[in-house]
């Protein structure tokens, strides 16, 4: 109980100090890169809860925060206010996650990593070709210059609301680490027919898994169309969101909630440097040195490293 107790202060604490940021940093590009980063600590500890507990590798980031963000751009278009979209964009994401556990969940391996990364190139070409959703051309979203509630610009309100999905998506992983549903999924990442052997009913708890994830995924994206403000496949679709939400839980320490943050908010940073002092496109290359350094001499990454210590 202490130790919850000293978590949720903790969440207060952070929540209140990153909540002022707006009040007294004026830089607008600074926003822009903390809601990046904060978008990455979503996607990163939403693959955790199936990739680092149940040990189910997950190449389809991009496709559930897709279908968060397209939801959103339907929402938009049928003059849906912003709250709706969110929670369309969530449940479509979840609800595509428990289909696409039924269907591949029985795989093993890399048989369930390519068919996760199959269903993101089958939504790719799905969205390129309906022209509801701006098809290959793309899509505007067009979005006020001042926040909704008063206070600065419209890229703080975004900040306010991925701060807040941020919290509440580690909230949820811890709460799931600390349940038994989260050591039935580390039961099935050791051993799953011993696990099925002693009881576990390890298809409903791997649907549950499949079902939070692609939920807290496409939550991630349901509030990008009005970041970037023009929505079209390549932009969503992106090689940058499986990799990052592959490598930061693998940097920070697979299967705990901590890990992926400190992996996310990390990477995520340097990344944001290099933009800015080198270039975009050395994002990719920093995050595939850095995962290589890990995965050969700390393959438990920085937590385990601090366990040793």
């Amino acid at each position: 109980m202490k130790t919850n107790h000293a978590f949720y202060i903790g969440v207060v604490l952070i929540s209140l100090l990153l909540g002022s940021l707006p009040f007294w940093v004026q830089s607008e590009y600074f926003f822009f890169a903390a809601y990046t980063v904060l978008q990455f600590v979503i996607l990163a500890t939403a693959w955790n809860i199936l990739g680092g507990y149940a040990g189910y590798v997950n190449f389809g980031t991009a496709a559930f925060f897709a279908i968060g963000a397209y939801s959103t751009v339907v929402g938009y278009k049928l003059g849906w206010p912003q709250g709706y979209n969110i929670l369309l964009g969530t449940f479509m994401a979840g609800l595509i996650g428990l289909g696409m556990g039924y269907l591949t969940l029985r795989l093993k391996g890399v048989f369930f990593s390519i068919a996760t990364l199959a269903l993101s190139v089958v939504l790719n070409t799905i969205v390129t070709n309906t022209p509801f959703l701006g098809g290959a051309r793309g899509v505007y979203v067009i979005v006020p210059r001042e926040s909704p509630i008063g206070v600065g610009q419209y890229i703080h309100w975004l900040f306010f609301l991925i701060l807040a999905m941020a919290i509440f998506s580690v909230i949820v992983a811890r709460t799931i680490e600390k349940s038994s549903l989260g050591q039935g999924l580390m039961a099935i990442r050791d051993d799953e027919l011993a696990a099925e052997g002693l009881g576990v009913p390890t298809l409903r708890l791997k649907l549950i898994a499949t079902t939070i994830s692609g939920a807290l995924m496409g939550l991630a994206g349901t509030t990008f169309p009005y970041l970037i403000t023009y929505m079209e496949p390549t932009a969503t679709f992106n090689l940058s969101f499986a990799v990052n939400s592959i490598a930061m839980p693998i940097v920070g320490g697979l299967g705990s909630w901590l890990g992926p943050l400190i992996g996310a908010l990390l990477l995520g940073t340097i990344q944001q440097v290099a933009s800015v002092t080198l270039s975009a496109t050395w994002n990719l290359l920093i995050v595939g040195a850095v995962l290589v350094f890990f995965v050969t001499l700390a393959p438990n990454g920085l937590m385990g490293i601090f366990k040793k210590k």
